[in-house]
């Protein structure tokens, strides 16, 4: 029996009607469910509708029509319980700068109805280097430890699901490094985390299942190992010793291409043809007929790759 997913959303769409009627779509018919304990990233160009999205889930967006169910809850009819259990850390700086740092994440706590917790509260500044900043405004804090606040408020309220809206952009590595540690604690934790990322290699890192979006449409979602062996591409390029004025007949079964005149061949792999096997039959064919070389480069797509692929490839495939 598969458990009931922490979110389900189902047929979400989302239309901004401009003044003359002309309707613009960020969400177009958006299904997605979220497994507990879960680490998902969801990837896609900006305009795409990544932070609607998150809006929508969040209360700060209204959908023009279908549901979300968080923790078995309708989101519209039990906002305020669904919502307690949700945490957010947005992409623009939304703080009040004259307030203190203490104040201000015990504020948020607040917010939701817990119960003070001194401890817990400290707990969390330690984690990401505020305690000693705790006395501060916010406003003469650093750009990076300003993002660091909101991360804090995020997580007063103990939240057991995590909307991180590009939490890293335009931060220091040093804040980045931090912040995927405490994902990782957290996830150890059992909290559900859905990002957003402009680093694709973090995501290829971190999470465990992949959604792309792109146009306000879901185009993809999958484990992250399953898509990339499904979508992935091995590509071998050969430097040959001699220039070829054709692909020889022996090699006509692995589709390789000349290119520089002659000079090299490229042969690509995809989806589940892209096997180490096929390029190890490939060098073995090279020898058999005879074709000297002198390099033999292989690379294997990285989840950028495939990303930038799917929004502007060939994404009907």
């Amino acid at each position: 029996m598969t458990a009931e997913p922490i979110l389900d959303i189902q047929g979400l769409c989302k239309t901004y009607t401009a003044k003359r009627g002309e309707g613009t779509v960020a969400l177009d018919t958006i299904d997605l469910q979220i497994r507990q304990g879960e680490i998902f990233a969801l990837l896609g160009p900006n305009g795409a509708g990544k932070t609607t999205l998150i809006g929508a889930v969040c209360g700060l967006v209204t959908p023009t029509s279908g549901t979300i169910r968080a923790f078995g809850l309708d989101m519209q009819r039990d906002w305020r319980k669904a919502r307690a259990r949700i945490g957010l850390v947005p992409q623009e700086l939304s703080v009040d700068m004259f307030e203190h740092v203490l104040l201000s994440v015990n504020h948020s706590r607040g917010l939701f109805g817990f119960a003070p917790n001194p401890a817990k509260i400290e707990e969390i500044l330690r984690a990401l280097s505020l305690w000693d900043k705790r006395e501060a405004r916010i406003s003469e804090l650093s750009g990076g430890m300003k993002r660091r606040v909101l991360i804090a408020k995020a997580l007063a309220h103990e939240p057991e699901l995590l909307f991180l809206d590009e939490p890293t952009a335009g931060v220091d590595v040093e804040l980045r490094r931090d912040m995927w540690r405490l994902i990782g604690e957290l996830r150890d934790r059992g909290v559900t985390i859905i990002l957003t990322t402009h680093y694709i290699e973090e995501a290829e890192e971190m999470a465990d299942r992949v959604g792309v979006i792109n146009a306000g449409k879901l185009i993809v979602v999958d484990e992250k190992q399953a898509l990339m062996a499904r979508l992935g591409r091995t590509e071998a390029r050969i430097g040959l010793a001699a220039p070829l004025g054709a692909v020889p007949d022996a090699l006509a079964p692995f589709d390789v291409q000349l290119v520089e005149q002659g000079g090299a061949l490229v042969y690509r792999t995809k989806g589940e043809d892209g096997e180490d096997h096929a390029v190890a039959d490939l060098v073995k064919a090279l020898i058999s007929a005879g074709i000297e070389f002198k390099t033999f480069d292989v690379h294997q797509s990285s989840l950028e790759d495939i990303f930038v692929e799917l929004v502007h490839g060939d994404a009907s495939e």
